[in-house]
């Protein structure tokens, strides 16, 4: 077993290293908020009574995560988010969350509303897959 680097000082390479790791705190003593993920699939009827395209209720052919973040006390100009293609972000003066997310995003078009009544933060994110016969787009 060889690892070959640029730096022979170096003990890991760079791909050894989790994406989002960098943000990773463990010393920060905010607490880590509620949460909820959700798959979201658009289907017509061509799926429904049909079956034409192939897809199944699984997340496999779901085309959009959507988080559900619950932000009690929180403003919605208090929230900092930052999303990675596999990692989200989200800091507040009292709550903290670093979420490792389960299929790689694209993370220019994802799109994340806050509801001031419920104070929860939502966050819809395209997932970003490599072209199958299922998922075209």
């Amino acid at each position: 077993f060889q690892v070959k680097s640029e730096n022979k000082k170096t003990i890991w390479n760079t791909e050894e290293v989790p994406e989002g790791s960098e943000f990773d705190d463990t010393w920060d003593p905010r607490e880590k908020p509620e949460y909820e993920i959700s798959f979201k699939q658009h289907v017509g009827t061509e799926d429904v009574f049909f079956g034409m395209t192939g897809k199944d209720p699984s997340t496999a052919c779901c085309e959009d995560i959507v988080i559900k973040i619950k932000l009690p006390e929180t403003k919605y100009s208090d929230i900092t988010l930052d999303i990675q293609d596999k990692v989200l972000d989200l800091r507040t003066p009292k709550k903290k969350l670093l979420l490792h997310l389960p299929y790689p995003v694209n993370s220019k078009e994802g799109r994340a509303r806050f509801l001031s009544e419920e104070e929860v933060l939502e966050v819809t994110l395209r997932v970003s897959r490599k072209l199958d016969f299922i998922n075209f787009s």
